[in-house]
């Protein structure tokens, strides 16, 4: 099935109204436009790039549920359940298969569903997630933890995320040795068109999908896909995952962001920036560094217990 038809299958091609209501302090929506890959129509930087810098964030929800976005964090027994039915929700990060599930080895599911159920009483140090302890969100998980900054230089994209960097290198730059492994692996990437393809490689494994225990091994392939919209207001990361030792076939994974500007209120969240001080008096947002403690309050949820 191509990977048009498998989104369409989820996404209306029209947004809904940008806030419809919140979640953990995360305006969302509940769907959202398809981009094709196709002709650039924006600006451009001058060494050909299309200008894509800025502060962006996702749409749909932060981390707790990888394949049920706004449903919570599975088995929480502090949150009510969403009264609303599945398919009122946003649908599921994984765009193929079309059930929106993981295609997981059994093993690896089991190991799944026990991180769920040890995420809430975490007596073994596996099941307190990597971000608890400061370490980088890692793929896919930076995409939907916090807004970041997308900056633009000859030979090389930098993304500045809240939990660490990633540096797409589109230099032709030789990749890293096989034992050098990374929290966000190591980037090669080059435009066509509007769309930013990247192949990741020298994965660490030990990054999880969200506080629902998704994962992949070291040895895992990932290429990305960054569709932008031509008026440079919207994205989405569409990345297709090939890891044959937890994974019974490749899936694909669909997140779409929207970009934030002056004419947004800064928000603790998606947009997290303060006013720089400009001598003319200009509006300028600047990122500011947000600072990690290792189980920093509620920060590490049941982590903080141990």
């Amino acid at each position: 099935m191509k990977l048009r038809t498998i989104l369409a299958i989820f996404f209306s091609g029209v947004a809904l109204p940008a806030i419809s209501y919140a979640q953990g302090g995360i305006p969302i929506e509940t769907r959202f436009p398809i981009i094709e890959s196709g002709e650039w129509k924006g600006p451009r930087l001058p060494d050909g790039q299309p200008d894509v810098q800025g502060h962006w964030s996702n749409t749909i929800a932060n981390h707790n549920n990888f394949t049920d976005p706004q449903g919570g964090i599975p088995n929480d027994p502090t949150r009510r359940p969403d009264s609303r039915p599945r398919h009122e929700r946003a649908p599921s990060r994984v765009s193929d298969p079309a059930d929106g599930q993981l295609p997981l080895q059994p093993w690896a599911l089991e190991k799944v569903k026990e991180f769920q159920i040890g995420f809430h009483n975490p007596v073994k140090e596996e099941y307190i997630e990597p971000l608890a302890r400061c370490a980088p969100a890692g793929i896919p998980k930076s995409f939907y933890w916090h807004g970041y900054e997308i900056s633009q230089y000859p030979g090389y994209v930098l993304i500045q995320f809240n939990s660490g960097t990633r540096i797409i290198h589109l230099d032709n730059k030789p990749p890293l040795p096989e034992n050098i492994k990374l929290w966000n692996g190591d980037s090669r990437g080059r435009w066509e068109g509007n769309t930013l393809i990247v192949d990741v490689y020298n994965h660490n494994g030990k990054a999880l999908f969200g506080r629902s225990g998704e994962f992949v091994s070291e040895n895992a392939k990932i290429q990305e896909r960054y569709i932008f919209s031509d008026d440079g207001k919207r994205y989405n990361y569409v990345a297709v995952f090939d890891d044959p030792a937890v994974y019974t076939r490749p899936f694909t994974v669909t997140i779409p962001a929207r970009r934030y500007t002056e004419e947004d209120q800064p928000h603790g969240w998606h947009y997290e920036v303060e006013p720089a001080n400009h001598p003319a008096g200009e509006l300028i947002h600047e990122h500011y560094e947000r600072i990690c403690t290792e189980n920093n309050g509620a920060f590490g949820m049941p982590a903080a217990k141990l």
